[in-house]
């Protein structure tokens, strides 16, 4: 996706190219120097290492970045990795959208994303199992993490019933909101099962940002988000004219142009009971 191949690019572009196996020396340029370690697992002779542009695992999008160092703190270039978020309630488990784990530009770099749609709380958690293979031997570990609301409150996750009695997940991707015509992108997923998370794709988002504090005003230039095959998610253009709080009320519409969910704003209506919100 485009922020993962931005961030890790930049985070690289400053280290020269090297033929990487098990027994090479680590690199003196640390290439997630400008992340923050979120948490550090022991297990199995390894230390697994996961890295986050945030500073806290967050309700919504987590793009994250793992590392595996061997008992002779050299980091592992060769591993393939899976993992499985778990949500563990008083009466149920589930778990949430996730990406593949992938490796990056650097050899012992290993990125994906999670989409968590709650936080924990002092009875219900969320544990993290990693599945790791190193040299045709498979590992595993399982750990309790923290996921905590975003810092600022905002509301960068929805999860609904739509008029289809399907479940979904709404998440807006990262965005640094400025005074224009900004891209907006948001991934969409269905809930097949308690475990199970798929695409959607081929429907359409429409998006109207209203300022409830200024009249609940719009803004003029915004573009509806389609899905783009080749990015593997939905875009679209969100027009800002003035710095505050914005909620992006929204629709979801099927391919036939139905809405699964959400509702027009009018002068009695002023909110869509589907939404995300931004303040910058």
């Amino acid at each position: 996706m485009k922020t993962i191949k931005t961030i890790i690019s930049i985070f690289l572009i400053s280290i020269s190219l090297t033929s990487c196996s098990d027994n090479d020396e680590n690199n003196e340029i640390d290439p997630l120097t400008e992340l923050n370690m979120l948490t550090s697992l022991q297990a199995n002779t390894h230390t697994l290492e996961l890295y986050s542009a945030q500073s806290q695992f967050t309700v919504g999008y987590n793009e994250l970045f793992i590392r595996i160092k061997d008992a002779s703190d050299m980091y592992i270039s060769d591993a393939t990795i899976s993992w499985n978020p778990v949500m563990h309630m008083t009466s149920m488990m589930h778990s949430c959208p996730k990406s593949e784990v992938s490796k990056t530009d650097d050899a012992s770099v290993y990125s994906g994303f999670i989409i968590f749609q709650m936080p924990g709380n002092d009875t219900e958690y969320w544990d993290l199992t990693i599945n790791y293979t190193v040299n045709g031997e498979s590992y595993t570990v399982t750990e309790q993490i923290e996921v905590k609301a975003p810092l600022d409150g905002m509301q960068r996750v929805s999860v609904f019933t739509g008029s289809d009695n399907a479940r979904y997940i709404l998440a807006m991707m990262p965005l640094e909101p400025k005074v224009a015509v900004n891209d907006f992108s948001a991934l969409l997923y269905k809930m097949e099962s308690m475990m199970v998370f798929s695409p959607v794709i081929n429907q359409t988002i429409a998006l109207d940002p209203r300022m409830p504090s200024m009249g609940n005003h719009s803004s003029p230039n915004n573009v509806d988000l389609t899905y783009n095959t080749t990015e593997k998610m939905y875009e679209g253009k969100l027009a800002l004219t003035m710095t505050g709080y914005w909620k992006l009320n929204l629709k979801l519409l099927n391919e036939s142009g139905d809405v699964l969910k959400g509702e027009d704003i009018t002068e009695t209506n002023l909110s869509s009971s589907l939404y995300l919100e931004i303040e910058f």
